[in-house]
């Protein structure tokens, strides 16, 4: 039996009214660490990978603390990005010096523009430490980028460890792992 869409919306947990808008009530200020929810950590996620795919790079750059880091491992398992080389290992410095390049109309590997696409499974909360403010969500991820007639694909894990800073959820790390990590890989020209 076909169900309308009253009853669509009941089962996915919406509103008559539809989705909630993206931006909604579980971006704003969180204050306590036991106001972070599972769906706010899920949300925080999912805008910073749309928030790359609108190339919105100055807005992604702000949901890291000062300290964080982005990284791309080069070894399975690898256990840290200092002490062995990375794909990509980006403190707040190299992340602005890029996104600025990218901004740049002199970027020459960016004629034509390239375009990225984040496909992320449902992102799962692997550690909620209230105590300690730090939570670390996992998400499946294939990223694609485009450019011209060239498509590059990746098939990776992203882990976002996430803490409260003044209120508001900041990244800590990004750790992308590729499945593929320690292969010979193409430019990865935006952020993954």
């Amino acid at each position: 039996m076909p169900i309308d869409a009253e009853q669509a919306g009941r089962a996915s947990g919406r509103s008559q009214a539809g989705p909630r808008p993206f931006g909604g009530p579980t971006d704003g200020p969180v204050g306590r660490a036991a106001e972070v929810t599972e769906r706010r950590l899920i949300d925080f996620v999912v805008r910073e990978a749309r928030l790359l795919d609108e190339k919105r790079y100055a807005e992604w750059n702000a949901l890291f603390t000062d300290d964080a880091y982005y990284w791309v491992p080069l070894a399975p398992d690898q256990e840290d990005g200092l002490n062995h080389t990375s794909h990509l290992y980006e403190d707040k410095l190299l992340r602005e010096l890029r996104i600025e390049r990218l901004k740049s109309p002199r970027a020459f590997s960016q004629q034509p523009p390239t375009r990225s696409h984040h496909l992320l499974q449902t992102p799962t909360v692997e550690l909620a430490d209230e105590a300690s403010g730090v939570w670390v969500v996992r998400s499946e991820l294939l990223y694609t980028e485009a450019q011209g007639d060239e498509l590059n694909s990746f098939v990776g894990t992203c882990f976002h460890h996430i803490v409260l800073e003044d209120g508001t959820l900041k990244m800590k790390l990004k750790r992308v792992n590729l499945i593929n990590c320690d292969a010979a890989l193409p430019a990865v020209q935006l952020f993954i």
